[in-house]
């Protein structure tokens, strides 16, 4: 038996603003994520913003790279307006560890640079299936030491958190985990962790989860294209038990950082969130558990036409709070 079988009180349908979304894309008749090459997947969601305004003025944005465990690393960094030192937070994007970039996620983080009063790095980590597990993990764990052993350089105060939504929740609480456990690994202050995919056991993805079942199928995120996001990602079955790829399944979760949790009622993934929040409670962590019934998965970058839904908003805002009161 998983950890997250229990019932979530949750409203009968998303929110009127998500439906619309929702209508929308079954409008444009457009191919499921899994009936499509990765390549075209990635052409597809990064088109879903060319062009568009930024959703909200920062002080500034700077391009640049850091070093990796395989080359470079591209991030962005965001600066708010306010005068610095700032905290900063290392920020994964999420797309099922296949697509994604900083920028398809500019709306988010710009409005979590200026919500956390914080400098964003927002980490271009590699993608599957190019490179699978643990290529991106590597990625995310160098980009965190990075960033907490040259503050200067980003403009930071020493104090340094991660964040991410989706495949970069993982990303993130994987980072966390392995900056708990390794000899060379930096503070980390806070983690806020969006609809986060933890555990990638076979049984998970067989329905081990409530919430697998129940929004399998129409509301945007699928139970086909989790697997085929799993498959890419880690075709192995040999890893789905590693820790750095399923963090629900560390030995323990003592003294990580204390930690958001955000949940959306219509995301299959809203059961493995909920089981992370109870296993870091379990072990000790404070966590704030952030529940949102009536919104989907990938509501975080639903911010900015065409697809701005007030949920997004507020759990953006709710999330940027979390880390303002956590990190000054």
């Amino acid at each position: 038996m998983l950890l997250a079988d229990r019932s979530f009180s949750m409203v009968s349908e998303p929110s009127e603003d998500v439906q619309a979304v929702l209508a929308a894309m079954e409008s444009m008749d457009l191919p499921e994520i899994h009936e499509l090459e990765p390549e075209q997947v990635r052409e597809g969601m990064e088109g879903r913003f060319a062009g568009a305004e930024p959703v909200a003025d920062v002080g500034a944005v700077e391009d640049r790279e850091i070093p990796g465990p395989d080359g470079d690393i591209p991030v962005r960094v965001y600066t708010p307006e306010s005068e610095g030192p700032h905290p900063v937070v290392v920020f994964y994007h999420g797309g099922g560890f296949v697509f994604g970039s900083p920028d398809g996620h500019d709306a988010p983080a710009r409005l979590l640079t200026n919500g956390a009063d914080a400098v964003v790095v927002s980490v271009d980590y590699r993608l599957a299936p190019e490179h699978p597990f643990p290529a991106p993990v590597e990625d995310a764990y160098a980009a965190l030491r990075w960033v907490a052993e040259n503050q200067e350089a980003v403009g930071g105060n020493g104090t340094v958190a991660v964040a991410g939504d989706s495949a970069g929740g993982n990303l993130a609480a994987v980072a966390a985990l392995a900056a708990r456990n390794r000899d060379d690994g930096p503070d980390v202050a806070y983690q806020a962790l969006v609809y986060p995919v933890v555990d990638f056991r076979e049984d998970a993805a067989g329905g081990g989860y409530a919430s697998h079942v129940e929004n399998a199928e129409g509301y945007f995120l699928t139970a086909a294209d989790m697997e085929y996001f799993h498959d890419h990602y880690a075709p192995s079955w040999v890893h789905h038990r590693n820790p750095y790829l399923s963090p629900l399944l560390a030995e323990s979760h003592a003294d990580l950082p204390p930690a958001t949790v955000a949940t959306c009622g219509f995301d299959p993934l809203r059961d493995e969130g909920r089981a992370y929040a109870d296993a870091l409670d379990a072990d000790g962590v404070d966590v704030t558990r952030r529940e949102y019934d009536d919104l989907i998965h990938g509501v975080l970058n639903m911010v900015q036409e065409p697809m701005d839904v007030q949920g997004g908003h507020d759990l953006l805002d709710d999330v940027a709070g979390d880390l303002r009161d956590a990190l000054h």
